[in-house]
């Protein structure tokens, strides 16, 4: 079967870091333009970083320098490492995977492949 599972939330306190896991199975997962989005309660859900299958990255402006995306395509998984948390991080976070697009930044209808979303809080 086709999926994709996140890891790694939890709840930390501002400043603190998290890093988030995707792992996929049932497709190929390497061949694949991937991102992270983030959906916080009232909002609209927001790309917050992206990369190509061959490793072109991009962020949203309020994560860079404090977020890493990563992907090992050896083993089939994503990765977001967040550090210097704020509490305007906090959200369902949720990874996506597209094998239509090449290209970074799609829009989440680009994506055909999506997890079930992981929670983040980040408390003050």
């Amino acid at each position: 079967a086709v999926r994709l599972v996140e890891s790694g939330g939890g709840s930390v306190q501002a400043g603190e870091s998290l890093r988030l896991s995707c792992t996929a199975s049932g497709f190929d997962f390497a061949d694949t333009a991937k991102a992270w989005y983030r959906q916080a309660p009232g909002n609209e859900c927001e790309l917050v970083s992206s990369i190509t299958s061959d490793g072109r990255t991009d962020y949203l402006d309020s994560v860079k320098g404090r977020f890493t995306i990563a992907q090992d395509t050896a083993k089939n998984t994503m990765s977001l490492q967040m550090n210097s948390l704020k509490p305007e991080d906090t959200a369902v976070y949720y990874c996506a995977a597209s094998s239509q697009y090449p290209c970074s930044r799609l829009i989440p209808t680009d994506y055909n492949y999506w997890g079930q979303g992981t929670q983040v809080t980040v408390s003050s």
